[in-house]
């Protein structure tokens, strides 16, 4: 093993090590139902805040961020911006009240809300369906992550960080994985500022040039194999050679011609130093074209793409269940705004880093926009552009954040699993927490390996179109709209989940062909939420008026729970486990359940 694969195995290690050490700290202090389910509702706002954002940053903002923005340029930016924006929403909308209801689980808001056990298990399973995605790109990227890093078959990956997941799961739930999750951000924070900062040492020294009409340039020579087909455009062929497959003719050492090409898995690209860069195709060729807004993500309607985007991650945070179990872990609701707002200056303060970092990695190693493989751009970042000691030392530290996204994402994803299963299927016992998590972890690892793979922020964009196309408009009507029904909310949360749930099937499984329809159909399934958004709000309005006789006979009540502050006395929380058990007073306190009623 050489010196890179020993520091960052080290790195790697000590990461996973400190995740399980705080976990098994934090698990000390779990004892009763509530503290597996929200930590018993005493997890103050900073602490609370940096939980937030350790669980919400995801592989996806620590690698994806960063390579999206190398490869398609300005517009990659709305998903940084959409990912903080979406908890301005959660802040105005959706945060106090949701806390004021005294709900453990999202299902648990529904019941409280709309007094239907329909609806309950409706919303268990849009839960249960949302975190399980989310969990999908989370261990592949953990499986990328030590592919490139370690060597370590693509597996290996996702099934270490699903087994330490389920882990400190298993053994504190929410209270435990508060702690680790707080610890999480700071450590992604350091793992991605530090590398950063010296970055633009780097480039302040040797400043390169950024948005010229010119295509990337590689700066020594370069070899990039390719694993899987890919289409690129060759713009300057002087200095490009192919050995392999390239337009299904066997070739080696070919320079191609300018123009498009498809180079089937197995063939070996080989760069001269100072040679253009070839890019895949859908990406901006020219440094001009990246830093111009309006070219999409590769493909024919770039407006609609961007739409979509903005509509999926401003919305989707508020349909995300393991951001708003989060919020059920405060005291009140004041505590809850708080929260909120500290979490969006935590989110800002990172997003800065993966930026940047995008900027380096078109400059450093555009080699990886020949295969589409961008994800990587963070990983290799330090070695190419600084090399050395301090290189591998920074590449190391990169390893290290890059985990602990992948720990913490899936930790929180995982307590909503299990949450949300072993209050409305199993009995609401710690023992039924336990076996919800031990399923839904092990179903979700298989599941990853199983399923095919994007850049993973455009995978976490489809989870966010499918939670903002479900549960975003029951809990913004349902808090804000005393018209809602039973019957629209199971309606609108069934045809959002239907629509957008198989638009990101379909583009996971990458098997819509972007020629049908002119496009439009590819492009739809790919960014799905500018038509399933609407159609799932218009769906619960619609719906609800039809029915409006329906109507529950304390939404009165309800809303001044809702909203009315707690100071008025009026709150009260509902109790862990069978659907519809009222509060009562257990030797936790007021709200709190008594074990000897829900057994461990």
């Amino acid at each position: 093993m050489n010196g890179v694969d020993v520091l960052t195995a080290l790195a790697l290690f000590a990461a996973a090590f400190a995740t399980i050490a705080v976990g098994a700290w934090g698990g000390r202090f779990s004892r009763t139902t509530s503290d597996f389910l929200v930590a018993s509702r005493t997890v103050g706002p900073r602490w609370n805040a940096a939980a937030v954002s350790g669980e919400y940053l995801s592989a996806a903002s620590f690698l994806g961020v960063a390579g999206l923005i190398a490869k398609y340029g300005a517009d990659a930016l709305w998903y940084p911006v959409g990912f903080t924006a979406g908890y301005l929403g959660l802040l105005l909308f959706v945060a106090a009240p949701l806390r004021r209801s005294g709900a453990y689980t999202v299902p648990d808001f529904a019941e409280f809300r709309l007094s239907s056990a329909a609806v309950r298990k409706t919303a268990m399973v849009v839960v249960v369906v949302v975190c399980v995605l989310y969990l999908i790109p989370q261990f592949q990227g953990a499986g990328l992550t030590l592919n490139i890093l370690l060597g370590a078959p693509v597996w290996v990956g996702a099934v270490a960080v699903g087994a330490i997941v389920i882990v400190n799961v298993v053994g504190g739930g929410m209270r435990s994985i508060t702690f680790v999750q707080a610890f999480q951000y700071w450590l992604k924070l350091t793992a991605i500022a530090i590398p950063t900062l010296v970055l633009i040492g780097v480039f302040a020294s040797d400043p390169a040039p950024v948005g010229e009409p010119a295509p990337p340039r590689v700066t020594s020579q370069t070899t990039v194999d390719v694993t899987t087909d890919v289409v690129v455009i060759v713009s300057q062929p002087e200095g490009v050679r192919v050995t392999g497959t390239i337009d299904g003719n066997e070739v080696r050492e070919t320079v191609p011609t300018a123009g498009r090409h498809v180079i089937e898995s197995g063939s070996v690209i080989s760069l001269d130093a100072g040679a253009a860069t070839p890019v895949v195709d859908g990406a901006p060729v020219d440094g001009s074209d990246w830093v111009a807004p309006g070219s999409g993500f590769g493909d024919r309607h770039p407006l609609f793409q961007v739409l979509s985007l903005i509509i999926a991650t401003f919305l989707g945070v508020m349909g995300l269940p393991h951001v708003l179990v989060r919020f059920y872990t405060n005291p009140d609701g004041r505590t809850a705004r708080r929260t909120s707002l500290a979490a969006i200056a935590l989110l800002s303060l990172f997003y800065l880093f993966p930026v940047l970092l995008g900027v380096f990695a078109r400059l450093y190693v555009p080699e990886l926009l020949i295969t589409g493989t961008s994800d990587a751009a963070v990983l290799l970042l330090p070695s190419a552009a600084i090399g050395g000691v301090a290189g591998r030392l920074l590449a190391a530290l990169v390893a290290a954040g890059a985990i602990a996204a992948f720990l913490a994402t899936s930790s929180g994803l995982l307590v909503s699993v299990a949450g949300a299963l072993s209050t409305d299927v199993l009995r609401g016992r710690v023992r039924d927490f336990r076996v919800a998590a031990l399923t839904g972890g092990g179903i979700s690892i298989a599941l990853s390996l199983a399923a095919g793979s994007l850049e993973l922020s455009r995978t976490v964009g489809l989870v966010f179109a499918v939670a903002a196309s479900t549960l975003c408009p029951l809990l913004v009507l349902g808090i804000w709209w005393r018209g809602l029904t039973a019957a629209g909310a199971i309606a609108g949360l069934v045809v959002g989940g239907v629509t957008s749930g198989t638009a990101t099937s379909l583009a996971i499984a990458d098997i819509v062909d972007d020629s049908v329809l002119d496009g439009w159909l590819s492009v739809v399934v790919g960014y799905p939420a500018a038509v399933t958004v609407p159609l799932a709000f218009g769906t619960m309005i619609v719906v609800s008026l039809a029915t409006r006789r329906r109507l529950p006979g304390d939404v009165a009540r309800t809303f001044a729970r809702m909203h009315v502050p707690e100071r008025v006395g009026m709150g009260l929380d509902r109790l862990p486990g069978r659907p519809g058990i009222e509060p009562v007073v257990g030797k936790g306190g007021p709200g709190e359940p008594d074990e000897r009623r829900h057994g461990r």
